[in-house]
């Protein structure tokens, strides 16, 4: 099997070979937060943002945007997604926003990490975009890995 790297021999960037790897189960999961102001998480809540259900809208995007990171990321691998789960919580409790977190499952080569941190990025940034005519000082904040499972590195849990 070739090293795992995205030099090639002459050091010029590449996409990771991971033809002889074996395919296993993979999950990541990943977070966001968007900090909003009071007003703002309420009209959400109580249904009367002038967009309408825009935590329906995030998750969509959220989704979307996982099944297309390989057209986002260079060097990422196109990947066969089985799953892809985007939950919205709003916090009404300072400080106050949507907490977003992503889900991302396969049987593959190669894991979900980017996935996972990409869609808790667009659900968040989609967030923004429709809430950002009633909030313009809105901040998105805490994009981390929370978790990954699976393939060579095994289990890996932030702590």
């Amino acid at each position: 099997m070739s090293e795992l790297t995205h030099l090639d021999e002459s050091g010029a960037a590449r996409m990771v070979d991971v033809t002889d790897k074996a395919a296993t189960s993979r999950e990541a999961r990943a977070e966001a937060f968007i900090r909003m102001l009071p007003e703002t998480v309420d009209m959400i809540v109580e249904g009367e943002h002038p967009k309408g259900d825009v935590l329906a809208v995030a998750r969509v995007a959220g989704i979307m945007a996982a099944k297309k990171t390989h057209e986002l990321i260079p060097l990422c691998h196109a990947l066969n997604l089985t799953s892809v789960k985007v939950e919205l919580t709003p916090n009404t409790e300072v400080p106050t926003g949507v907490h977003v977190e992503v889900t991302c499952r396969l049987s593959g080569q190669t894991g979900v990490e980017m996935e996972a941190l990409t869609a808790a990025n667009i659900a968040a940034l989609t967030l923004y975009d429709m809430c950002k005519a009633v909030d313009r000082g809105m901040e998105i904040e805490g994009v981390r890995l929370l978790e990954k499972k699976g393939g060579r590195s095994g289990h890996w849990q932030r702590t």
